[in-house]
Formats: structure tokens, C-alpha cells, sequence
């Protein structure tokens, strides 16, 4: 008999459903809030209010495109946290709710858990090539950077991590912060591609091991520009390009320099990247250059498996789910999770 896992994600701004039968994906559905985009931010009070109405017909549509019936679902595997807390109650009740209309389990996910798995998501028209065991995954989105050794689908270990901002929000708080827009990756990435990243140098952290650190380097570029505007008040208007060029080169730098040294260390030549920034245009290219350089196999999730959806939660639960995992009624969400 099939294990079908339906899979629900609701940690921040959008709502996702995903079937996977056996680990292969079936649908994968959802639904963005551009709601937050006039506030420079997404707002947590909108936010859970936004997946409250997108959450019934998502998961309708999810199970429709998949071909199946509600009866068929073997368990629903569903976010805890980290996140939102409003709007992970939302995806929490919801998944409680259809687990006892069905009579079926309930499998709680990791968030971060699922972008380090993302690779694993199985499509019927594409290659499929998944990393060997243990792999390095640099961890990237709005709010974690991370190094991680995984050396199992469910065992992860970190091995470095940001002490301070995370790369996401280096570049959405600089973003927001020179007026170029929200969220901020995608415009700066956009601009980066039309300038000079070698015409303007910034400060690099000298953190220890291999943690990061991105708080200074932001701090860098906002009091760069504001002392340039002084002296010339179209400064940003007539270099944007080139400023967003190289400051998105430097914070690549910071990622690439940690990554490379873990994989000394750790003797470990399987590569891949995770989460939202992990669609950065700059990074992926560095990312397959250093693979080619270093002998490297590297692994980029499609654009599609890089924001926070469904069928990296679904693949997640459905590793859970085969190791006989299952979580009760009682389960709470969770805004931060240790491990």
C-alpha cells in the first residue's frame, strides 16, 4: 500500500499544501500574500489572518491536483516551527482538524529541517539527482544562516551558524533601508546583475570558526552611501548597480569563505543549499563554480523548492513518517526550536 503525506507549511507568509505518494510529488500549491510588500516587512497579525483564508482552498487544490481523495492520505505532515507563531497556529489547527476528520496521524516538521531536505523532493519529469550521505547543506533564508552536516534524513548537525543578523536580512534590511523595495533578495539580486561587483570594497567580519556574522557588513554599506550622499545627493540613484553588485559579492564572500572551510575539515565533498536565499542568482553560480574548482557534486533545489513551501515539509514528514514518528493532538506550535 502507498504512504501518502500530505503536506502543510505556514510559517511565515505563504500558504502551502503538497501530496507526495511514496515520496514522489504529486501537487505542490500555493498561495503568496503580497499584502506585506507596502510595509517594507511581513506583518504577523496579516500574516495569520492571510492563511486563515487561504489555507481551505489550498489544501483543496493540493489534493485535486494530485488525483486523490482525502481518504487516501496515510498522514499529514505539517510545520511547527520555527516561525510565526500566529501563523503557525493556523497550519497547526488546520492539520489537527482534517487529522481527526480522517482518522489519520499527525507528523510534525521541522521548517529548517524541510529546506535541508529540499533535494529530496522526487519529480516524475526530472532528473532527480539527490546528494550521497553525509552531505554539507549551507543553510541560507530571511531569518537563519547556517552550516549543517547531514548525516542521515534525520540527523542533522550544525556546525556553524550567524550570531548576530542572518544573510536574508542583511539584504532585506539594506534593502528597505535605501529604498530599493521588499523583500529585498530578489531586487538587489535583479540590480546586482547589471553592475560592476568589484567597484566598491566593504568590510568582511573576522568571526571564528565557522560561524557568520552579517550585522557589520550592513552597518558598512549604510554608512558608506549616507557619507557618499552627502557629498553627492544622487550618489545611490546613479550607482545603485554597482553598490548592490558588490555588496551582494561580500556577502557571497562571507557564505562561500565558511562553506569552503568546512569541507576541508569535515573531508566532505556532497554540497548543497537551502532556503530562500538560496535562489540568489550570485550564489548559485558561486556555489557550482567552487564546485568545479574543488571537485566538488553539488546540489541546487529548483527556484520552486527554495521558498517555503509544502513538498520540502511533505519529504520531510514522509522520513518521519517511515521511521514510525507521530506526534498527538495536544502538539503545540513552536516560534523558535532548539534543534
Amino acid at each position: 500500500m502507498a504512504d501518502i503525506i500530505l503536506g502543510i507549511e505556514s510559517s511565515c507568509d505563504d500558504t502551502s499544501a503538497a501530496v507526495l505518494k511514496d515520496g514522489w510529488l504529486l501537487s505542490n500549491v500555493l498561495a503568496s500574500q503580497d499584502v506585506h510588500k507596502c510595509y517594507g516587512g511581513v506583518i504577523p497579525e496579516l500574516a495569520s489572518r492571510a492563511h486563515q483564508q487561504n489555507i481551505v482552498p489550498v489544501v483543496s487544490e493540493a489534493v485535486k491536483r494530485a488525483g486523490i481523495s482525502l481518504g487516501d492520505i496515510s498522514a499529514i505532515a505539517f510545520t511547527r516551527g520555527p516561525g510565526l507563531l500566529g501563523s503557525l497556529l493556523v497550519g497547526t489547527s488546520f492539520a489537527k482538524g482534517l487529522a481527526i476528520a480522517l482518522d489519520c496521524p499527525l507528523v510534525e516538521v521541522n521548517h529548517l529541517q524541510g529546506h535541508v531536505l529540499a533535494n529530496f523532493v522526487k519529480q516524475y519529469d526530472k532528473e532527480n539527482r539527490v546528494p550521497s550521505f553525509p552531505y554539507l547543506c549551507l543553510l541560507v533564508s530571511g531569518g537563519n544562516s547556517q552550516i549543517v552536516k547531514v548525516n542521515s534524513p534525520l540527523e542533522f548537525e550544525i556546525l556553524g551558524h550567524t550570531i548576530d543578523d542572518a544573510v536574508g536580512e542583511a539584504f532585506d534590511k539594506c534593502s528597505k533601508m535605501l529604498g530599493l523595495g521588499y523583500p529585498g533578495g530578489p531586487v538587489i539580486d535583479r540590480l546586482a546583475k547589471l553592475g560592476d561587483p568589484e567597484r566598491f570594497r566593504f568590510n568582511k567580519p573576522h568571526i571564528p570558526g565557522l560561524d557568520y556574522s552579517f550585522s557589520g557588513i550592513k552597518t558598512s554599506l549604510l554608512y558608506f552611501v549616507r557619507d557618499e550622499m552627502q557629498k553627492d545627493p544622487e550618489f545611490m540613484e546613479k550607482n545603485k548597480e554597482d553598490i548592490c553588485a558588490s555588496f551582494q559579492k561580500t556577502l557571497i564572500d562571507i557564505l562561500m569563505d565558511k562553506l569552503v572551510k568546512a569541507a576541508r575539515q569535515t573531508g566532505i565533498s556532497e554540497i548543497t543549499i537551502g532556503g530562500g536565499v538560496s535562489a540568489n542568482s550570485g550564489l548559485r553560480a558561486r556555489i557550482e563554480e567552487e564546485g568545479r574548482r574543488r571537485g566538488w557534486n553539488t546540489y541546487l533545489p529548483e527556484f520552486k523548492f527554495t521558498t517555503d513551501n509544502a513538498a520540502m515539509i511533505a519529504v520531510a514528514g514522509w522520513f518521519h513518517y517511515l521511521n514510525g514518528e507521530r506526534c498527538p493532538l495536544d502538539v503545540a506550535p513552536l516560534s523558535r526550536i532548539a534543534d
